[in-house]
């Protein structure tokens, strides 16, 4: 892509302007497997059965039915080209799509509607988000690492969590493992994703979003790692969180 993205950033956001017109440079390679967000398409299938199966454990839906999340309300803050909010959609989820980068919102449209899937794609932050009626689930995946004031951009989510409500966030930890195989490793040596791609100063310790999510009002339920399997080459969750990470909080039915 050579023109310069048109960045809708409200005024009043956590995201970062530099981060946006990054991501929205990729925008057109979203789903090309073998391209800039091939890690995403390898680790994606993990990631889509641990939503899948912890969300339907807490609203106690059966995902062998053709749609088991049916009636339920999803937004996926950070969607970029759509890769996790078209599964939701298949699973049943009335799915609303936002990222600060309107060129991935476009990629993310035109996507949809050649899968002829019914997803309502904005561009916009958690921020700007006010007229927004409160989701039963909030996914904000591999987005943390990313904007500019982690608690801030935590509350802002919070708010659009329904109480009863569930958010999943993923991230990156900030230690020396993380540093190695999340930023030197994945962007320099294996050539997974462009060189410059993540700051290693903005990964978050799992204490510090947990931190972040009890002060929003939310409870930490469960974390979880993501770990690459040389031997499969293949993605599993895992316990170790030294590398990628998942935290599923819950908003309580009083808020």
């Amino acid at each position: 892509m050579t023109t310069t993205p048109s960045l809708n950033t409200p005024s009043i956001s956590t995201a970062s302007a530099e981060e946006v017109a990054k991501f929205a440079r990729l925008a057109d390679t979203w789903w090309d497997p073998a391209g800039a967000f091939r890690p995403l398409h390898k680790f994606n299938p993990e990631r889509i059965r641990y939503i899948r199966d912890r969300l339907a454990r807490h609203f106690n839906r059966d995902v062998r039915s053709d749609a088991p999340f049916a009636g339920l309300r999803l937004l996926d803050i950070g969607c970029g080209g759509g890769l996790i909010a078209e599964p939701m959609a298949r699973l049943g989820f009335e799915v609303t799509g936002i990222d600060a980068a309107e060129d991935n919102i476009n990629t993310a449209r035109i996507h949809a509607i050649r899968s002829e899937l019914a997803i309502t794609y904005e561009t916009a932050t958690p921020e700007s988000a006010f007229d927004y009626k409160p989701f039963d689930a909030v996914l904000a995946l591999e987005v943390v690492e990313h904007v500019s004031d982690v608690a801030a951009f935590v509350d802002a989510t919070a708010r659009l969590v329904k109480p009863g409500g569930v958010c999943i966030l993923a991230t990156l930890n900030r230690t020396a493992k993380g540093l190695l195989l999340g930023k030197i490793a994945a962007e320099y040596l294996l050539r997974w994703v462009p060189p410059g791609t993540h700051d290693w100063r903005k990964f978050v310790r799992p204490s510090e979003l947990a931190s972040a999510v009890r002060r929003s009002g939310m409870t930490v339920v469960e974390l979880a790692g993501l770990s690459f399997d040389i031997a499969t080459d293949s993605w599993r969750i895992s316990r170790d969180l030294d590398v990628n990470y998942v935290m599923m909080a819950v908003k309580s039915r009083a808020a």
